[in-house]
Parts: structure tokens; C-alpha cells; sequence
């Protein structure tokens, strides 16, 4: 880019504001301003956009401004140090159901885990069956693989246990979510973009700013069938 003599012209009188009826005074705007300008694509998008219903505008703004909140959100857990990981994800499991309480579910996660597991947490509030963890707390571009995943697997071996929960803040290979045990281990794999869809489910980490009731025809009420 380069700024044209014109351009040098009006810094020099320092305008104390830009706005249309200042622009007006050069013809090219006035051109611009003026022409109607359409391409190719718009009017299909624009008549895309007319066909749907009031409901689905919501929908699709509601997903748009979920995806910036998980974007957002994963950036934050990201910046957690190991402790502060390791705190998000016991009230994560506890907020889903798991471990009985904060509390009980605070001894879970240890750093640096005995062979591939990171801690236990209770499947219920009776304690009835263990599930064993593995977190990494790893930047986007560090991809977990499949080796990763067999070890936790053999970790779970190791210590008689058929379930394991998988979480990191990156992603997993292709290799690692194809990757199946062949005893009756079970394990599952959380992402960064689904352990933060989880917190916006279980509202952990967010708080709601609007809440927006969708009415419709109670047709029970005017008596139709």
C-alpha cells in the first residue's frame, strides 16, 4: 500500500473528523457511494439468508457465539498452571456426575502420574467403580498420538482397571481416536474443543449473560386440534 498525494493533502489539514459529508467532496466516493455494486455469490447468500425463519437466525447465532466462547475459553485453560488444570477438571467431573464431591475428588489428579495415569476418581457418589485419568495440558499444535494412547491403555492394564478417561487441551491423531484396545478396556477421548464445549454445558469457567425465551401458539389453550 501506498498513500497517494491526495491522501498527503488531507493529512496536512488535519480534519478534525471523517465522516460522509466529508468524503463527499471527492468524486470517486461519490461514484462509490452511489453505485450499486453486486457479485456473483451475494444475491444467492443474501436470498439464503431471507428463506430462513426467525428460530433458525437464533440458532445459527447461537452456535457462532458458542464457537468464539470455546475459542476463548480453550486460550484460557491453556494458560492454567499444572494445579489450576488439574482443579478445572476435578470440578469438571464432579459438575458431569463423577468423584461425589470437590472435595472427594480433589485427591484424584496428582502431577507426574505412576505409569500414564495421572489420578482415579470415582464413577459415582457410592464409589462403586474407579475411572482412571490421564490430562495433558498441551498447546494446540502438540497432537497426542496413538503411542500416547496405548500406554495409557497398558497403564490401565497395569493397575486391573477397564476405564480410563483420556483429556488434553490439544487434539488427538487420527491414529489415537482409530485406535481400539482389544481387551474390554474402555476408553474416552476429550479434546480441547470438547472439554471446553463441556464446560459451556456444565457452566464452568462462563457465566450466562442473556437468556432468550422462543414462545409459540399454545394451541391446546385456543382449543384446536
Amino acid at each position: 500500500m501506498q498513500i497517494t498525494e491526495r491522501g498527503k493533502q488531507v493529512l496536512a489539514e488535519r480534519p478534525t473528523r471523517i465522516d460522509v459529508g466529508y468524503l463527499k467532496r471527492f468524486p470517486e466516493f461519490i461514484e462509490f457511494h452511489t453505485t450499486k455494486r453486486e457479485t456473483p455469490t451475494q444475491e444467492p447468500l443474501d436470498a439464503a439468508e431471507n428463506s430462513k425463519t426467525p428460530e433458525e437466525i437464533l440458532d445459527g447465532a447461537y452456535e457462532q457465539v458458542r464457537s468464539t466462547i470455546s475459542q476463548e475459553l480453550l486460550a484460557k485453560v491453556q494458560s492454567l498452571t499444572w494445579m489450576d488444570f488439574e482443579r478445572l477438571v476435578v470440578q469438571l467431573l464432579v459438575r458431569m456426575g463423577y468423584g461425589g464431591s470437590v472435595k472427594d475428588a480433589g485427591r484424584a489428579l496428582t502431577k507426574g502420574g505412576d505409569e500414564g495415569i495421572d489420578g482415579t476418581i470415582k464413577e459415582d457418589k457410592l464409589g462403586l467403580d474407579v475411572i482412571y485419568i490421564q490430562a495433558k495440558k498441551w498447546q494446540t499444535s502438540n497432537t497426542v498420538g496413538r503411542p500416547e494412547i496405548q500406554k495409557f491403555v497398558g497403564a490401565l492394564a497395569g493397575q486391573g482397571a477397564k476405564k480410563g478417561i483420556f483429556i488434553t487441551t490439544s487434539s488427538f491423531s487420527k491414529e489415537a481416536r482409530e485406535y481400539q484396545p482389544r481387551n474390554e478396556t474402555k476408553i474416552v477421548l476429550i479434546d480441547g474443543e470438547e472439554l471446553t464445549q463441556l464446560m459451556i454445558d456444565h457452566d464452568l469457567g462462563v457465566t450466562t449473560q442473556r437468556t432468550y425465551a422462543v414462545k409459540r401458539i399454545d394451541s391446546d389453550f385456543f382449543g384446536e386440534e
